[in-house]
């Protein structure tokens, strides 16, 4: 783990020769800049220090037609150096500079006076009290300022210590901050080929730990890339921490990679092209700016009218920023927007949510919401983690999405929603009283049409969501679920048409028969158990089995438990088919129809290197923590219920958990 700086200051102040004094290392790497004596693009050095540990360096061009490239560098630092010529003073690009750094909200840095081999004391002391007036109302007030010589060397020792003092500020303010994730995210700076090896990208690592074989998502574009190789200053390492780090890849093209991207396995970085964010000061609705976020820029246009034209109490403003290009982003994000004009041609601003409220739920954009959401982001310690910054954003929007099933509903929502399906004489209650069953087809689509015009959904999710709701429900005891029916807490429920006993038997049997790791054939388990076709459709039906291939079936439970294990195992290493088989100390047989099935539905992907979680990692988690709730808090209702035929004939009420002592005899 390293500290970044970085260089700021006007162009010819001497910052890259600053950094060869300091490492040796000449931060100029490109022909053209060494033949024209000047920074183009950001370079990079290290220098290593007297207790073993280094630092790294992000040498940016000083011109001011050159300041997009001086962003790259800047979104990726830890620590600033502003560079300031004894003989020429502050310049514009100096003020500039300080500008961008304070509107980045960067407080760790030094100053640095060069050239004073070429001035008297006087001047010195003139451009000394000058610069530290420059920096008196921005985040870097109080800095130190040092004054050196690059070709005399005077001060270097000084400044070395002074930037062991800095690197030490900085990593206790990384122990001081809650770390919201242990997720990597590398920006990508540079994107270049190595024969043989093929494509090797550049960037300063965040977060986590990055190691070799990781799989990691590029965004945009969420393809799926291997780490091939990791090297931090030249060396080759098996992993790698915050810091300068190059990355050797496999998967991906380079036509594919560029400055901009995003490698990172955290589901929080997502590609998007508005923003829902904090600035530092206003700016007037619809003005053009140039949108700079880590090491990606873009046109962009803001906000501020309607519900977007939010005042925050701390001083900040609300706005939504909607950009001409998806870039990577991630709530609590900083950037800078630019523009060509103004007094203040730069404000800094946080990334809040990087799927704003759309449609209906924009009704929900008032102040408190959006004030909540930027207190939860912005605060650092207990009280910032991302579950409060994550409930916030629940309240803004009303109902967030996540794949499939997975759905979560702010209080007022699911409040609305339960009175007008189960208070008498509400819309949609259909004239129940309180303790009359409900169909539960028709719950759910009552419970869509109230959500649809609460919340923002998709079309082709409203089911998915009525059902998630009204299955919440039921786990929090509003509802006890009878087969088809559901029925407020302790009435009584309906007295079904009896069953025949002995079908009934035969599907526990089947059932337990299905229990093992390795089931014998359906088929031939069916007939044993006295089992019909139909009947066996409908443990499939109401959830108590789990049919993979025609002749290969689980018992449900036993089924979650494999998937568990599966996950558990992926989450560790990309998981193999033997690996699995080991585990589960079963057959290649059962493996592959068990993985095939997982990745079918997205609890699993498939990779190179193995099976990794997908994108229903977390869903499938969640949903098996609750089924085994459900099961568990339906079992003594089953035990003292019938089993009762249904309107068609088929058996009803089977998706109750059999009797303790049907599962043990």
């Amino acid at each position: 783990m390293t500290v970044v700086v970085g260089t700021a200051g006007h162009i010819d102040h001497g910052k890259t020769a600053l950094l060869l004094a300091l490492t040796g290392i000449d931060a100029d790497r490109l022909p053209e800049e060494r033949r024209r004596g000047m920074t183009i693009d950001v370079g990079y050095a290290h220098l290593a220090l007297p207790d073993g540990t280094e630092l790294d360096f992000i040498d940016v061009p000083g011109h001011d037609r050159l300041v997009g490239n001086m962003l790259v560098g800047a979104g990726e630092i830890d620590a600033v150096i502003l560079v300031v010529a004894a003989d020429d003073g502050p310049r514009a690009q100096t003020i500039e500079h300080i500008e961008l750094l304070n509107a980045l909200g960067l407080g760790a840095g030094i100053a640095v006076i060069t050239k004073v081999d070429l001035v008297d004391t006087a001047r010195l002391a003139q451009v000394r009290e000058a610069t530290s007036r420059l920096l008196a109302d921005t985040t870097l007030a109080g800095s130190p300022v040092i004054p050196v010589s690059s070709v005399r060397g005077d001060g270097i020792d000084a400044l070395r210590g002074g930037l062991i003092h800095l690197r030490e500020r900085v990593e206790a303010a990384r122990v001081s901050l809650a770390t919201s994730s242990a997720r990597s995210r590398l920006p990508i700076d540079r994107v270049f080929s190595v024969r043989g090896r093929g494509v090797v990208v550049t960037g300063t690592l965040r977060g986590g730990p990055l190691a070799r074989n990781a799989m990691l998502r590029l965004i945009p574009g969420g393809d799926t890339i291997r780490v091939r190789e990791l090297q931090v200053h030249g060396t080759a390492i098996e992993a790698a921490g915050p810091g300068r780090t190059a990355v050797n890849l496999t998967g991906a093209d380079v036509t594919a990679c560029h400055r901009g991207m995003v490698l990172t396995d955290d589901p929080a970085v997502v590609a998007t092209d508005r923003l829902l964010v904090a600035l530092g000061r206003p700016i007037a609705d619809r003005a053009r700016v140039r949108v700079h976020l880590g090491t990606a820029s873009t046109d962009g246009a803001v906000g501020r009218s309607g519900r977007d034209a939010i005042d925050l109490p701390n001083g900040m403003v609300a706005a939504t920023l909607r950009l001409s290009e998806p870039v990577a982003a991630a709530p609590g994000d900083r950037f800078v927007l630019r523009r060509a004009a103004g007094p203040d041609s730069a404000v800094g601003g946080i990334v809040l949510d990087t799927f704003p409220p759309r449609g209906i739920s924009r009704r929900r954009q008032s102040t408190d919401r959006v004030q909540a959401l930027a207190e939860a982001i912005e605060r650092r310690g207990p009280g910032g983690t991302p579950v409060a910054a994550e409930a916030a954003r629940l309240d803004l929007h009303g109902l967030l999405a996540g794949s499939d099933s997975a759905f979560a509903f702010a209080d007022d929502v699911s409040a609305t929603v339960l009175g007008a399906i189960a208070v008498p004489g509400a819309a949609g209650s259909q004239g129940h009283d309180s303790a009359a069953p409900l169909e539960l087809t028709a719950v759910r689509a009552r419970a869509g049409i109230v959500l649809r015009r609460l919340v923002t959904i998709r079309r082709d999710r409203v089911a998915a969501a009525a059902t998630a709701i009204v299955e919440r429900f039921v786990l929090d005891g509003r509802f006890v679920r009878d087969g088809e029916w559901l029925r407020p807490p302790g009435a009584q429920p309906a007295a079904p048409e009896s069953a025949d006993p002995g079908l009934v038997q035969a599907m526990n049997r089947l059932e337990r028969a299905l229990s093992t790791d390795t089931p014998p054939p359906l088929g031939n388990a069916a007939r044993t158990a006295g089992c019909s076709a139909s009947a066996v459709g409908e443990l499939e039906r109401v959830g108590r089995i789990v049919i993979l291939e025609p002749d290969l079936a689980y018992e449900a439970s036993t089924y979650r438990t494999i998937e568990q294990l599966a996950l558990d195992l992926a989450g560790r290493a990309p998981l193999t088919p033997a690996a699995l088989r080991d585990a589960m100390g079963t057959s290649r047989k059962f493996v592959m129809a068990i993985l095939a099935d997982l990745d079918r539905r997205g609890v699993l992907r498939r990779t190179v290197a193995g099976h990794v979680p997908g994108p229903r990692a977390a869903t499938a988690r969640s949903e098996a923590s609750a089924a085994t709730v459900r099961a568990d808090a339906e079992a003594p209702a089953a035990s003292s219920s019938a089993v009762g035929a249904g309107r068609h004939g088929m058996v009803s009420g089977i998706g109750s958990a059999p009797s303790s002592e049907s599962r043990n005899p």
